[in-house]
């Protein structure tokens, strides 16, 4: 059976670039891991969905689905989106067997620093002018399974050897 890693924080917290290496390490050992992420899944399901919060959160619902319908076929899934909802999370703890939410957190500090997609400076396009954590409320985590303070002071490689090493269910890469 498989497990969900669902990766979630504020545009710009290392997601992506977490899961991604994540999904490099845990795949080199269990070829039947996926990688989703939310702009990805975005453009897959056809962006037929906007940016307001009832949009953001019937895309976060269809992101759980699918990872619940994968994780059932037995695959380990990394998905790596936004959905900063409370619903949506506690559906995917009552439907998702073998779920770990990891919680990115970073300070809107560092996050207007990075704003590697202009979010935060108000350099947007249209569709996004609406930023969960700004314009938008967020709904924090309350309880994740992992909370990874990504302000710079840990590096790429201590980040996901903290998941690694973390009691998510995870089996140790190391052993057979």
């Amino acid at each position: 059976m498989g497990t969900v890693y669902w990766i979630t924080g504020l545009s710009g917290a290392g997601k992506t670039t977490i899961g991604k290496m994540l999904y490099e390490k845990i795949r080199a050992k269990y070829p039947n891991t996926v990688f989703l992420d939310g702009d990805m899944l975005r453009k897959v399901f056809g962006e037929d969905l906007g940016y307001s919060m009832e949009d953001r959160k019937k895309c976060a619902m269809r992101y759980s689905r699918l990872c619940a319908m994968l994780q059932e076929q037995g695959m380990n899934v990394i998905c790596c989106t936004i959905s900063m909802f409370d619903s949506v999370r506690d559906w995917n703890r009552q439907n998702i067997q073998n779920y770990k939410e990891i919680y990115v957190k970073v300070s809107m500090k560092t996050l207007r620093r990075r704003d590697q997609k202009g979010l935060y400076s108000g350099i947007t396009t249209e569709k996004e002018k609406e930023v969960v954590g700004v314009h938008m409320n967020i709904e924090e985590p309350k309880c994740p399974d992992l909370i990874l303070e990504n302000d710079g002071e840990r590096t790429l490689e201590e980040q996901v050897e903290k998941i690694l090493e973390g009691d998510l269910g995870i089996p140790m890469l190391g052993n057979s």
